[in-house]
């Protein structure tokens, strides 16, 4: 409930759908067999309790993070216990040779959910961390797809974002790209995918830093003029596994635009966050203010002792990437508002272009056997797949900055 608080709402957001569905969930759960790919991560930790506490016949979850595997399985056993299903985890990287003799040595799933992926705005500020984004959000998602196709799998599913929504950052365009791909291999396997909101407090998120500057005796940062829309991971892990369970080929669950959805600021949050922990901000006009507050011999006292304010820089945004305004779905794309009460759902025809499918891995592939790229080229190439990609380039990156 203190999460709900902090972005703005009172009541969880999918609360009616899960409940009107819960008999056939538990149902498809609890005779189905599943494996979660990237399942150590914020999403992939909330997908994975949700299958794991409706009892399913297998259950294995793939991590490249051997760390937040074990806080996963400490997690799943001090909240639920156990099943009587296979429950095993692999830390394993999903582009690696060991993940395909992982695969080639069972592979027996009814449903194969992958919620592995490079989500942060900042993973385009170089041309390398760029092409990780791109091996892992697009091409990794086409390999995994093929070899659910050779094994028979039932359902495959994966993560959106909204960002892939008129995108105007490398990794919402990315996301973009994948969801092109996806389209391509529906014809041979049944797919659905999702776009969501902010994870709220997920690992790496501003959010989450919160916690971290707390604990490091360290300022707040946060913008002041973007309005986000949040989910609890609870929230996120239950819109996974009901476009997973419940989508049709092709369907893109999100969740909708509502008074139930808050729009909030990040600064706002803060201010919310710091009042649970019994303080008001400190409005500091600099990064050298903010810093100097915990360098004061009676600052670091009264931090032992709680201090009543905290230091806070609360700025405008200007790093590239970050777009004005949140939306899940375009004005191309049919939408149906009626299935679900929280939840709505994007149609989509088979279609796709081959060429332009083509030039992208042959673009990509060239470029990486000659070992050399820059952004520009990258860019460029993200054009050419979407005409209308609203990138806009500022030359500055979260990186430089607090």
């Amino acid at each position: 409930m203190e999460i709900l608080k902090l972005i703005g709402r009172k009541q969880p957001l999918f609360t009616q759908d899960i409940q009107q569905h819960e008999e056939e969930l538990k149902q498809i759960v609890f005779n189905s067999k599943f494996l979660v790919l990237g399942g150590a991560g914020s999403i992939g930790q909330a997908v994975t309790k949700e299958i794991f506490k409706r009892n399913p016949q297998k259950l294995h979850v793939v991590d490249i993070s051997e760390n937040n595997m074990v806080e996963l399985v400490r997690d799943l056993r001090s909240s639920f216990g156990y099943i009587d299903g296979d429950f095993k985890t692999f830390a394993l990287d999903i582009g690696s040779r060991e993940y395909d003799v992982f695969i080639e040595s069972d592979g027996k799933y009814d449903y194969v959910l992958n919620l592995s992926a490079l989500k942060h705005v900042r993973s385009e500020k170089d041309p390398y961390t760029l092409m990780r984004m791109i091996n892992t959000n697009i091409f990794n998602t086409d390999k995994t797809l093929q070899q659910s196709i050779e094994k028979g799998v039932k359902k495959y599913f994966c993560v959106s974002t909204d960002k892939a929504a008129n995108p105007v950052n490398m990794m919402g365009a990315s996301k973009r790209i994948m969801e092109m791909f996806v389209n391509r291999k529906s014809k041979d396997i049944k797919v659905s995918m999702a776009r969501f909101a902010n994870v709220a407090f997920s690992d790496g998120s501003l959010l989450h830093g919160f916690n971290k500057r707390i604990e490091k005796h360290q300022p707040i940062v946060a913008p002041n003029d973007i309005r986000r829309y949040f989910v609890t991971p609870q929230e996120s892990g239950e819109l996974c596994l009901m476009s997973c369970v419940f989508g049709e080929n092709r369907d893109i669950f999100f969740p909708k635009l509502s008074a139930d959805l808050n729009l909030i600021t990040f600064s706002e949050i803060a201010e919310r966050y710091l009042e649970t922990k019994g303080m008001k901000p400190l409005i500091c006009k600099t990064e050298d203010e903010a810093r100097a507050f915990f360098t004061k011999k009676e600052n670091k006292k009264s931090v032992l002792s709680r201090v009543e304010a905290w230091p806070c820089l609360f700025t405008k945004s200007d790093t590239t990437g970050e777009k004005d305004f949140e939306e899940f779905f375009t004005d191309k794309e049919t939408i149906d508002m009626k299935r679900f009460e929280n939840l709505g759902v994007i149609k989509n025809e088979l279609s796709f272009e081959p060429t332009k499918l083509e030039l992208f891995e042959k673009t990509i592939e060239k470029i990486k056997k000659d070992k050399a790229w820059d952004k520009k080229q990258v860019v460029n190439l993200f054009f050419e797949m979407i005409p209308d990609f609203g990138h806009k380039e500022t030359g500055k990156y979260l990186d430089s900055k607090m």
